[in-house]
């Protein structure tokens, strides 16, 4: 896919488009996403510094089954904090790539946590986690957790956070699959003990307001 390229010129703009009804979010992502490809031919994107290594908020929240599920207990381990919804077209490109990067790196200290910000909470989720086969844990989110990441008024909106608990890279919108990858491999060959790994954002490429 189109986004997958390592050449940063081809990658998609950000767009700022607020949520509308779902079949509307349908009839306006091909547009939009043809016009995005368009301006950004011929133009080199710069990184954008990244969060700079605070400690990610901890929040408790429920899964499928109603376990409590709290970010800390994965302290030790690299975290890919994924807030999405089932609506959000983006998200949905996005979710492939997690589920296999869940089973690839399952047996390295590596979980992926999906916080799904769907109106009608597990209504719409559960039936969505059964089609979509996803092998990774998924809570609903609420208000009070967008606002410990500053409010999360845009989707996908992801974090990858180290063994340390702290924020490595941030990303609102679109990212390569690549892009996640090599940040993710960077931090799984830190030591347990090591530095805190910051990694350079190539910034958001498509989104859904919230």
């Amino acid at each position: 896919m189109y986004w997958e390229e390592k050449d940063e010129s081809f990658r998609l703009c950000f767009w700022r488009i607020r949520r509308v009804s779902y079949r509307s979010c349908l009839r306006w992502t091909l547009p939009f996403l043809l016009l995005a490809l368009l301006a950004s031919c011929g133009r080199q994107r710069q990184p954008v510094a990244s969060t700079g290594g605070k400690i990610a908020p901890d929040f408790a929240l429920k899964d499928s089954t109603g376990a409590t599920v709290k970010l800390s207990d994965f302290r030790g381990k690299v975290v890919l904090l994924n807030f999405w919804a089932t609506w959000c077209e983006p998200c949905k490109v996005e979710i492939p790539w997690f589920i296999s990067f869940q089973q690839k790196y399952k047996n390295r200290d590596f979980v992926v946590l999906g916080v799904s910000m769907d109106d009608d909470g597990w209504e719409s989720v559960k039936p969505y986690l059964a089609q979509s086969k996803i092998n990774y844990q998924v809570v609903v989110g609420n208000d009070d957790v967008s606002k410990l990441f500053g409010e999360i008024d845009a989707l996908p909106t992801t974090f990858v956070i180290d063994r340390g608990g702290h924020i490595a890279s941030s990303h609102t919108g679109l990212v390569s699959k690549l892009t996640y990858e090599e940040e993710i491999g960077t931090l799984l060959k830190q030591p347990r003990s090591g530095a805190v790994g910051m990694i350079p954002s190539p910034g958001p490429t498509f989104a859904f307001i919230r």
